[in-house]
């Protein structure tokens, strides 16, 4: 699927993976809406020609479809890559009692009812486009799940719920979504060097980082970025969770 001249939507646009994805379809000749929560966009500093960034909740329903309003008429939607997450870490039984309610809803709600928000929305909107190729092919939407989703850690209970209901939705989303002509994968990755690894200080994410077995060291966004190319530019790719891991199997 050719990206130059098309329009796509970034969520967790501001920075890590979401960042990277759209600087990687800038590069490609795309316009990208690029939506993330207010704080997130206004800590943006010279956004890059090409790019269109909406604050927006993906859990809401008005602030998604608001955002995707301002998708330009001229440019037809090809490319969904949903980044946003959160991943805070609880056990579900510790020293400081248990796992609270409401954390597990809040993390299931913004990582898989989220990425269904958003996917479900844009669906919509790509399958009132004309078909780019003799398969009847519109586009494709890419989710972020983990490899937590198959390998959960400790103190991952919600984290590893969520993602792996998203490596769920991916099949079923594949087929719901066939008859528009519209492409759904995930990519799974490991361990990936964002903001969210660079808080937990130098010294564990090298640690984190040398036990990939090869190359033994975190992924770069960029990295990740080129993966979400690479599916949206193959066009028989779909229903499929990719793990971009360099091998790696968590322990406990």
């Amino acid at each position: 699927m050719e990206l130059h001249g098309t329009a796509a939507v970034v969520t967790g646009a501001a920075s890590g993976l979401g960042a990277a994805v759209v600087a990687a379809l800038v590069d490609r000749g795309a316009h990208v809406l690029g939506i993330d929560l207010s704080d997130a966009v206004d800590a943006v500093r010279d956004p890059r020609a090409g790019v269109t960034t909406v604050a927006a909740d993906v859990t809401s329903a008005d602030d998604v479809a608001d955002a995707l309003a301002a998708l330009d008429p001229e440019r037809p939607l090809r490319t969904v890559v949903n980044c946003a997450g959160i991943a805070p870490a609880r056990r579900i039984l510790s020293s400081r009692g248990v796992h609270d309610l409401e954390l597990f809803r809040r993390v299931v709600d913004v990582n898989l009812t989220g990425t269904f928000n958003v996917l479900r929305l844009v669906s919509e909107v790509m399958a009132e486009t004309a078909p780019v190729d003799h398969d009847g092919q519109r586009g494709v939407i890419v989710n972020t799940a983990s490899i937590a989703a198959f390998e959960g850690q400790i103190g991952q209970a919600a984290y590893a719920a969520s993602k792996g209901g998203i490596v769920a939705l991916t099949l079923a989303a594949a087929r719901d979504l066939a008859r528009a002509g519209i492409r759904v994968n995930t990519i799974a990755p490991g361990i990936v060097n964002t903001p969210l690894l660079a808080s937990l200080g130098p010294e564990v994410a090298g640690t984190l980082g040398a036990e990939v077995p090869f190359p033994a060291r975190a992924a770069t966004p960029e990295e990740f970025a080129r993966l979400v190319l690479m599916i949206a530019e193959h066009d028989y790719l779909n229903g499929e969770t990719i793990r971009m891991d360099g091998a790696l199997r968590l322990g406990p």
